[in-house]
């Protein structure tokens, strides 16, 4: 039995007086009487103590983005993308309702059911983290596997901006060549200017350095003023941005019907592009999107920047004494390449001047 039914019950058997009961039991004179008025209206039940809780809390979630909350965690995961607090806080905010804190957001899906737990992870002040500072001061290239709705394989090419993580292009090959390469490249340098840097792995569709020799892609860097960087081998963390794209990425395309042919799997990219580099805000970049961090500042340039006026892809044949031509700065630049590679069709650098 509570105190306060012992003290009430005291008094009202005139076992104590009021002045007793307080004393013995460490209430006031005024609170045993407030007690007792409350048993007379109510009975022993009404003597216990009543909660605090304030009928109505101004800072309390509104229902409205409650609901929106535990609606967006489903439609993001729906669609492979990333659906944690700070993205829902960034949707939110996009729809002009009031944004909660972050560990609001979380406490409102762990109420829902709707946090996975996972294991305990390395802690983020372990890293060394490096970040370029302007955009197109490097970008980082990659391929992955992925696999069409008959099994059979396929690799996505990408390049990504480590400054702003937007994503430069993105496209399926069975494989990926050299050649595909180039061309990528090429075409993100047309609508995106040449980049300061590369940094890759050490494929030999990116380098053939350990070949004793040198790819096309070696040869055509030197020529637009770009550095290339590769990675230690057998060390993918040194290109931990686009590692960790890919598996964003892979997710986004397992939550889609599996494409059936590499022609829709580059639709399912394309979509894809759009919605990591305009819809997705970046835990990395405080919430704002790629295309937005991509266009904030100046771009940087090429160390020995190339001519003036535009590239163009333009498409060769390598001769029969295995040399290829590429012209700059209105001067022919001579390739040997090889004459096993005679005849073949290369894709080569061109300027209009």
């Amino acid at each position: 039995m509570s105190r306060a039914r012992v003290a009430v019950l005291k008094v009202v058997s005139k076992q104590l007086s009021v002045s007793d009961a307080a004393a013995e039991y460490g209430y006031s004179r005024r609170q045993l009487h407030r007690l007792l008025a409350r048993y007379r209206d109510g009975g022993l039940d009404a003597v216990e103590p009543r909660s605090r809780r304030p009928r109505t809390s101004p800072q309390r979630t509104a229902d409205e983005v409650r609901e929106r909350i535990v609606q967006l965690r489903g439609q993001l995961t729906s669609r492979g993308l990333d659906a944690g607090p700070v993205t829902i806080a960034w949707h939110l905010d996009q729809e002009g309702l009031t944004v909660p804190s972050t560990s609001t957001i979380r406490r409102i899906l762990h109420a829902t059911g709707l946090i996975i737990p996972e294991p305990r992870k390395r802690p983020k002040s372990s890293y060394i983290r490096f970040q370029a500072a302007q955009p197109n001061e490097m970008w980082q290239s990659d391929f992955t596997h992925w696999r069409l709705a008959d099994g059979t394989d396929v690799e996505i090419l990408n390049w990504l901006d480590d400054h702003s993580r937007y994503l430069l292009s993105s496209t399926a090959h069975q494989p990926v060549t050299g050649d595909d390469v180039v061309a990528t490249f090429l075409r993100a340098v047309e609508e995106h200017g040449a980049p300061a840097s590369t940094l890759t792995d050490n494929g030999r569709v990116y380098t053939a350095r350990f070949g004793g020799g040198r790819n096309a892609f070696e040869y055509l860097l030197p020529l637009m003023g770009t550095t290339q960087k590769n990675g230690s081998p057998g060390h993918p963390q040194t290109q931990g941005k686009i590692e960790r794209f890919q598996q964003t990425q892979k997710k986004y395309l397992a939550a889609l019907p599996t494409a059936r042919t590499t022609t829709e799997l580059q639709r399912q990219l394309d979509a894809f592009r759009a919605d990591y580099n305009q819809e997705r805000p970046h835990r990395a970049l405080n919430r704002t999107t790629p295309t937005q961090a991509y266009q904030a500042i100046p771009k940087a340039q090429p160390a020995t920047p190339g001519p003036a006026g535009h590239y163009r892809i333009r498409y060769d044949r390598v001769d029969p004494r295995g040399k290829m031509s590429i012209r700059r700065a209105g001067r022919m630049h001579h390739l040997g390449i090889g004459a096993e590679h005679a005849g073949k069709r290369v894709i080569a650098l061109a300027d209009d001047t």
